[in-house]
């Protein structure tokens, strides 16, 4: 600790940032508390205009609405393809031989 005591220490409090979001936290040793948080600055982000912030939610609408009209076609089929994956199985199944699992024991 480099010769410094906890008593020393104990009326400090200690600032620490958070890993997470960037916001400021003063911790009290003495405490064990959290006594002041101070968010972190908001990122300038770019200002755009109603209109292009309009077109851009409804650009993303139409594309969810496509990506759900894809899945709900897909769920329709799904049960027709299943029933063919199991008809190949179960004719598969049938031309091999039946086979006697080899146990431990028989190896020996």
């Amino acid at each position: 600790m480099g010769g410094v005591t906890m008593s020393e220490t104990e009326g400090a409090a200690i600032v620490v940032t958070c890993p997470c979001c960037a916001a400021k936290l003063t911790v009290d040793p003495a405490l064990k508390a959290v006594i002041h948080h101070e968010l972190p600055p908001k990122p300038a982000g770019p200002t755009k205009d109603l209109k292009t912030a309009m077109g851009a939610l409804k650009e993303e609408a139409e594309k969810r609405r496509a990506l759900f009209q894809q899945a709900a076609e897909a769920e329709k089929d799904k049960s027709k393809v299943l029933d063919k994956r199991f008809q190949e199985a179960l004719k598969k199944a049938k031309d091999e031989p039946v086979e006697r699992p080899t146990r431990d024991i028989d190896l020996d």
